[in-house]
């Protein structure tokens, strides 16, 4: 994946500053539709490891930060050139997830992680004895309803 960093972090301090360098890193721009569309998707990894005070028992555990874009109609966002085919990604990365949630709900033998480098980079966070915490952002605009 391009641009993907693996750091060592040991404070509160330094997750924030690599919190920040992410935000730096993500693309917007506006289209027909929204002013500041995300052009791209955004995730940090934060591997966590925990010992106990007398530091016998150690813990590990993953924490994935994900932003996703926006899935858009292209016949709505009036794109062209780059912008269209970052629209083509971004819907195509979606539906490969959508793909994975359903294979994973249908209980299928063959689940596609593989299909993007979205879910190939989460099949840990899929599986079934992960825990998944989702914000949805949804616009409320009458106009748009059929988008969310």
């Amino acid at each position: 994946v391009p641009g993907l960093n693996e750091e060592v972090l040991h404070s509160v301090e330094d997750v924030e500053k690599v919190l920040a360098k992410a935000r730096s890193c993500r693309r917007t721009a506006n289209n027909n539709v929204n002013e500041h569309s995300s052009r791209s998707h955004s995730v940090v990894t934060l591997k966590v490891v925990g010992r106990n005070a007398e530091g016998k028992e150690v813990g590990n555990g993953r924490l994935h930060l994900i932003d996703l874009a926006g899935s858009e109609r292209l016949s709505s966002t009036m794109v062209f050139g780059k912008r269209l085919d970052e629209a083509k990604h971004i819907n195509q990365s979606l539906s490969s997830l959508g793909d994975v949630i359903s294979a994973l709900g249908s209980k299928r033998q063959h689940v596609p992680y593989r299909n993007s480098k979205l879910t190939f980079l989460l099949q840990d966070s899929l599986r079934a004895n992960a825990k998944v915490l989702m914000f949805v952002n949804v616009n409320p605009s009458k106009e748009i309803v059929d988008e969310s």
